[in-house]
């Protein structure tokens, strides 16, 4: 295994993904922390993600798996990340789609 490796991650990219987050909605993952509830230590959780995100030592927690019925019958089970782990997913997605989108053919 690789030892963590710091990354340098914009505080200001932290916040964007919270608001793209917050902006979508969604449920609380398995940890039951709602939006809502996250938005009560805003800033402690964020730089707390931060922080870990920064210097590698980011784990992302286990989803909620949630049963999906489908019309043909039978279902399908939807993973729900935490509220912090969309915040975290979204920050990788905004770092890394302006600097891998150029690599790509514009049909792609």
């Amino acid at each position: 295994m690789r030892d963590a490796q710091a990354i340098d991650i914009p505080k200001r990219l932290i916040w964007e993904a919270y608001q793209h987050v917050k902006a979508n909605g969604g449920v609380a993952g398995i940890d039951q922390e709602t939006i809502e509830r996250f938005e009560e230590r805003l800033g402690d959780k964020l730089c707390k993600l931060w922080n870990r995100m920064c210097s590698g030592s980011y784990f992302p927690p286990p989803v909620k798996a949630v049963p999906i019925p489908k019309k043909a019958g039978g279902v399908r089970v939807l993973g729900v990340p935490t509220v912090a782990d969309r915040v975290a997913q979204t920050v990788v997605k905004f770092w890394l789609e302006p600097n891998l989108d150029p690599l790509f053919h514009a049909d792609s």
